[in-house]
């Protein structure tokens, strides 16, 4: 019973009795001709783009959570002995055309929104969330599940049923069934506003940050910057109409990308600030009291379970397991990174003095003198390196490849499947033996309406109960060309396109019975695990020479490009480690508080966070700031941030394995895509990993990978 995906993080109030079904008739007869009311009959049941109209969504959301009350109470009310099948099976089954809607929308409205959809998230999220808690609170649903998991050594079960009853009792204790019915009260309450202080700060977010944008109405200013970004700043000013003006739309991160190029001091500052202050404007799109009070609240519902912190709540089911592990691994980092940022922060300040300027290195000054020094250290431009990544060949040549390579995986554009924006491209997926694996979709161009950021999510999830495939998107925000004008990336974003493929991997690969237990439906701090494992390929010589080819001759990227490339790999992990390692303990910070700590003052809590870590946040800023921290308050990362550093452990390890294995073969994507790929959440994660390593994680690699010298503990 997957209720919930990444963009609507929970679920409202129905009464889970027979009354349920009869609202549920009448709806359907005044929703019948919603396209979400059946399964979409196009291939893979993608969802119909082409019928969708916004007002649709809405109405489905209703109609989907009376169907699913329905459906529950029918479980709820068999007078039948609970067994797996009329009980953990029916939940499965349970809510198809919410799940249909939800899917949809949560991937529409993250990366096309527009105000009619935003006021239906506005709308559906606390009623979605008082629906989950109207089925995970309901004690006479549980008692049938408790009453299977309290004989489930008599069931007879294959391992993926034990697996799935294991979960669905823990999801059910982990929701409050157990607590009193006074708690239980209280938790209703506090989800719902939880619910809908996550979507307030998401639109906050999206309006501070369109509204951020650097205008600028000299063009000097922009000096450094290459004609092609210059003139997309234009057109960009021209359409918010700002003729005659320049306009640089701010990412979701701490960092601009044209921070590297301007030469203009007082102009790389400026856009910093815009940056660093987009949501604490003290207007209407200011996120602090948002935050403020979503951290009280998780604090007070994580005590209603008994736990010190929202951090100890969330962990449970994690990797990692517990606070204090996850603080003993970014220990362990810590003064490695520290040690590199000093030597760091003295070579760039050496750099300003070798280019006659007498200022203080500041955190807007830090991009521009690292790619001097870079150029000057490993001779590597980026405007030598960017004709040799044009992003259709990237796509095709490389990441396709790539799976090619190590899967046997084949690729078919298609042109006859609708799509939500004209920008979204789709292929159909094969697998080794030539039959149908499931459909993507590539949404790559930034948008003013779309989040920051790149991602990966399903709009259908595979399940051979329910007899579906897998329907998965990638989503980035990488700059558009100009009309007739090739889309060059950097390496930085084909290393993105690589990572959200690995995502994409891991859901097409899925090959459970359950949706409960599909594709990437696993930890956070195992998700991002085959995505930063698939970085790895982006650099591999094979693939590499595949697809770095220069867009207008073809002609392979010179190897002394290419060696380049690989030495400035490891260059300025003082700062890309910092920058995370400061967003991980922030994060953990906020979500350490016990509920008997005030309401905080954001500003003084960040920096009194900050003042702790021992890394240079002087030079360095946190990837997010609290403020505009989306991962945490709104994306499903809340105490989990982490987990880009720990999977990343994860994956140089397992890197490290095929490399001592032959890399890039048949047989080592087998074994790994049987291993891992397609195992789900089938099992507790740390023997899968031990089970492919060998071995449990070891921070070895992972050092060894970034030039980070020091004796792991």
């Amino acid at each position: 019973m997957k209720l919930t995906n990444w963009a609507i993080l929970a679920a409202t109030a129905s009464a889970l009795a027979y009354g349920g079904m009869a609202q549920a008739a009448d709806a359907a007869l005044s929703s019948a001709g919603n396209p979400f009311a059946a399964p979409s009959a196009l291939p893979y049941q993608a969802p119909p783009f082409d019928r969708i109209k916004d007002t649709d969504y809405q109405p489905a959301f209703e109609q989907g959570m009376a169907e699913q009350d329905a459906d529950i109470a029918k479980i709820t009310h068999d007078p039948a002995a609970p067994t797996f099948d009329n009980t953990i099976v029916a939940l499965e089954r349970s809510g198809r055309m919410l799940d249909r809607v939800n899917l949809a929308f949560g991937g529409v409205s993250a990366a096309n929104t527009n105000a009619t959809l935003d006021a239906v998230d506005q709308a559906e999220t606390p009623r979605l969330s008082a629906h989950e808690d109207s089925i995970y609170l309901s004690k006479p649903l549980f008692a049938r599940v408790r009453a299977l998991h309290d004989q489930r050594a008599h069931l007879k079960l294959d391992p993926e049923q034990a697996q799935l009853l294991e979960v669905y009792y823990q999801q059910f204790v982990h929701a409050g069934v157990l607590l009193s019915d006074a708690d239980q009260a209280k938790l209703r309450a506090i989800n719902e506003k939880i619910a809908s202080l996550e979507t307030d700060f998401h639109q906050k977010l999206l309006a501070a940050t369109k509204a951020g944008a650097l205008v600028v109405h000299d063009r000097a200013a922009l000096a450094g910057l290459d004609a092609a970004t210059i003139d997309n700043a234009a057109e960009a000013a021209k359409a918010r109409g700002l003729p005659g003006s320049w306009l640089i739309a701010l990412q979701n991160t701490t960092p601009q990308p044209a921070l590297e190029d301007m030469t203009d001091r007082a102009t790389r500052q400026a856009l910093f600030e815009s940056s660093w202050t987009r949501a604490e404007k003290g207007d209407a799109n200011d996120t602090r009291g948002t935050i403020a009070t979503l951290a009280q609240l998780r604090a007070q519902k994580a005590t209603l379970f008994g736990y010190p912190n929202y951090a100890a709540y969330v962990l449970y089911d994690q990797m990692a397991k517990t606070p204090e592990a996850v603080e003993h691994f970014i220990a362990r980092l810590t003064p490695a990174v520290a040690a590199e940022q000093k030597r760091e922060a003295a070579m760039l300040q050496a750099a300003i003095a070798q280019d006659h300027q007498s200022f203080t290195l500041k955190p807007w000054d830090w991009a521009h003198y690292a790619q001097i020094v870079r150029r000057a250290k490993y001779a590597l431009d980026p405007d030598q390196v960017k004709p040799y990544f044009e992003l259709h060949r990237v796509l095709e040549d490389g990441v396709f490849y790539a799976a090619n390579q190590l899967y046997g995986l084949t690729f078919k554009r298609r042109t006859d499947i609708p799509v939500y924006q004209p920008d979204v491209m789709t292929y159909e997926v094969f697998d080794h033996d030539g039959s149908p694996l499931g459909l993507m979709y590539f949404d790559y161009f930034k948008r003013d309406n779309k989040s920051g950021g790149a991602w990966m999510s399903n709009f259908v999830n595979q399940s051979k109960l329910l007899g579906t495939r897998p329907v998965i998107y990638n989503v980035a925000n990488f700059a558009k060309p100009a009309p007739g004008q090739p889309a060059l990336i950097s390496f930085d974003d084909a290393t993105t396109m690589f990572h959200e493929f690995g995502h994409a991997l891991h859901g097409l690969f899925a090959d459970q019975t359950y949706p409960t237990l599909s594709g990437t439906a696993v930890a956070r701090d195992f998700v991002e695990f085959p995505s930063q494992f698939n970085e790895h390929w982006a650099l591999d010589p094979k693939v590499f020479a595949h697809y770095a080819r220069h867009y207008q001759t073809g002609a392979p990227m010179p190897q002394m490009l290419v060696d380049k490339i690989k030495r400035a790999a490891k260059f300025d992990q003082g700062f890309v480690f910092g920058e995370i390692i400061e967003a991980a303990k922030l994060d953990m910070d906020w979500h350490a508080l016990p509920a008997s700590a005030p309401k905080q003052d954001v500003d003084a809590f960040e920096a009194a966070s900050l003042g702790r870590m021992g890394l240079d946040t002087a030079d360095v800023p946190p990837r997010y700031r609290s403020s505009y921290f989306l991962h945490i308050w709104s994306n499903g990362y809340s105490a989990g941030y982490y987990a880009y550093l720990w999977t990343e452990m994860l994956d140089d390890d397992v890197f490290f394995w095929f490399r001592s294995h032959g890399g890039l073969t048949r047989s080592n994507g087998q074994r790994f895509r049987d291993m891992i790929l397609s195992r789900g959440h089938t099992m507790d994660y740390g023997p899968m990993f031990k089970a492919f390593y060998g071995q449990a994680p070891d921070i070895g690699p992972l050092l060894v990978n970034h030039g980070l010298n020091v004796t792991p503990n």
